[in-house]
């Protein structure tokens, strides 16, 4: 739910922020809250989890990049549902490196999320737009994260990792923002409560309670849920006041269709991408 209800905050900070500047304060929002509530996080970090953290981050970076900056051009439930793309290209793009053939809940899968993306978009190309394609960009960039993270990830604890990639976020977002755009902190209390919302919560509450529960939870009930912010931010963004339309509410299920059959009935066959933080 918190996932998902921020697309809403992000888009409206975004359009009185500087895009850079607010994705900077957010996530050294994020890493010290992170530190705070995984102290853990420092006390375990080896040297060869920070080059596999900054890879990692990098692709995190893209995905946050392309994500905010899309969110300008396109409704909150279209981004939602776009990103959720990830779920169904990460099995894909895995099969392409691996060259190996996919599995047939994979190739289901992403049938279903492009011919959900059809519909989303109208059943038009001319219906398409430019936020449209970075958020897609996004998901291309998620799902490159997920990757290294199912693979040299597997072999870091987890917290020193997940620390390093939000650093690296904030560092890359920080050096973008002073070259491009002026400085200067928020004067707006709604700015304000996106990067607490987003930088604590988002990020490091949720995190942590996430690496809490796959202890306890199978890998298929944790995706399931998982799968649900896209749901939560089109929810979100009705009570916001956007409305997909007949055409949008079809493109919406048949991508969370796709979502299901990737991730969920792919996980219980050893197809799935694995679940991870965002």
């Amino acid at each position: 739910m918190v996932w998902g209800g921020t697309f809403v905050t992000v888009k409206d900070a975004v359009s009185r922020y500087p895009m850079y500047a607010f994705l900077t304060l957010r996530f050294a929002i994020a890493v010290l809250a992170f530190i705070v509530v995984v102290p853990s996080s420092v006390r375990l970090m080896r040297r060869d989890t920070l080059g596999v953290g900054v890879l990692a981050g990098l692709f995190l970076t893209a995905g946050y990049v392309f994500q905010t900056w899309g969110l300008q051009d396109t409704t909150v439930s279209r981004a939602a549902f776009i990103t959720g793309m990830f779920v169904v290209i990460t099995p894909a793009l895995q099969a392409l490196v691996l060259r190996r053939i996919p599995h047939l809940t994979t190739v289901v899968g992403v049938l279903l999320a492009v011919t959900g993306l059809w519909f989303l978009a109208g059943g038009s190309v001319d219906a398409w737009t430019i936020g449209d394609t970075r958020v897609l960009i996004c998901a291309f960039a998620l799902s490159g994260h997920f990757i290294v993270l199912g693979g040299l990830g597997t072999r870091h604890d987890v917290a020193p990792l997940t620390l390093v990639q939000l650093a690296t976020v904030g560092v890359v977002s920080g050096f973008i923002s002073l070259v491009s755009e002026p400085r200067g902190l928020p004067g707006d209390g709604g700015v304000w409560f996106a990067l607490v919302l987003t930088g604590v919560f988002a990020s490091a509450v949720a995190f942590a309670v996430q690496t809490y529960a796959q202890r306890i939870l199978s890998p298929t009930k944790t995706a399931l849920i998982l799968i649900m912010e896209p749901v939560f931010g089109g929810i979100f963004g009705w009570f916001a006041g956007e409305r997909l339309g007949l055409s949008g509410v079809v493109g919406s299920a048949l991508i969370f269709a796709g979502m299901i059959v990737a991730e969920v009935i792919g996980s219980i066959r050893g197809a799935g991408a694995p679940p991870g933080e965002r």
